[in-house]
């Protein structure tokens, strides 16, 4: 899988869409157990959700980690500093996959990051131990991949000598297999999935929601190759106008999003 280069400005064009998904996760999350929380949010992006933490835990510490230098510095200047309730917000890069909590944490989260961890189960227990008791990790991962925005673009990249560049089927588990998971670890765990239908708006609208994401690792390896990443885009934009069909009000795009918390016993 190529790390992709990422453009936060395409990412943050479907953000109100993108954001929902971390609501309805954060609002599953129980009270954390100490007055000022140190939260950590694992792959943070450009901030924008990161951002609402410190309005759930106004006097909370809370860093967002990510190894996207320009993500980095997109939540820098937007959202760093003191927060309204006497709390903090900082960014701080770190790679995923190998970070560890150097102090109890109260609450440990990610919004749709762990899908690009090879391996992140593997990971949990370090962060569940972690935790400071009472504390939770909370995550939630795209559970898409077998849908035709994604079917049709590994398909297409493997006609073309790239399928290495992406992640495929089992880039994430089942809401079961995540409680397996952290139950083993533990913790009381709360799994569910839930699939948004997203009404978009403009021109092959689900194209433009892809660049921000999951084909990012394909327009990073063509980077050097405008004109082979100009004839991808455009055999997928058709392949994609065929699947996803624009209606009277916008274009449906159904998504799958997978949930999980996990609270460590007292």
């Amino acid at each position: 899988m190529t790390t992709p280069t990422w453009d936060p400005t395409q990412y943050l064009r479907h953000a109100d869409h993108r954001a929902r998904p971390f609501t309805d996760l954060l609002a599953r999350v129980p009270d954390l157990p100490g007055r000022a929380p140190l939260i950590a949010d694992l792959g943070c992006g450009p901030g924008n959700v990161t951002a609402l933490l410190a309005a759930r835990w106004p006097t909370a510490r809370i860093t967002g980690y990510d190894n996207s230098a320009e993500m980095l510095d997109k939540a820098r200047v937007e959202y760093a500093g003191p927060t309204a309730g006497g709390g903090s917000l900082d960014f701080a890069h770190a790679d995923v996959r190998t970070w560890a909590p150097g102090q109890p944490y109260d609450l440990i989260i990610s919004n749709a990051a762990l899908q690009w961890v090879p391996g992140h189960v593997e990971r949990f227990a370090d962060w569940i131990a972690g935790l400071a008791p009472g504390g939770t990790f909370a995550f939630q991962v795209p559970g898409n991949f077998g849908s035709p925005s994604h079917r049709l673009m590994r398909e297409l990249a493997a006609s073309t000598g790239l399928a290495e560049t992406l992640r495929h089927d089992d880039a994430v588990l089942t809401p079961d297999a995540y409680l397996a998971a952290l139950a083993g670890l533990g913790c009381e765990v709360d799994t569910w999935e839930t699939t948004y239908v997203h009404l978009l708006q403009g021109e092959d609208p689900v194209l433009d929601w892809v660049k921000g994401t999951g084909l990012r690792p394909v327009l990073t390896a063509l980077a050097d190759d405008p004109k082979a990443r100009d004839a991808f885009v455009a055999d997928y934009r058709a392949a994609l106008r065929e699947a996803y069909p624009a209606g009277p009000h916008g274009t449906p795009f159904p998504f799958r999003r997978i949930f999980a918390v996990a609270r460590k016993e007292g």
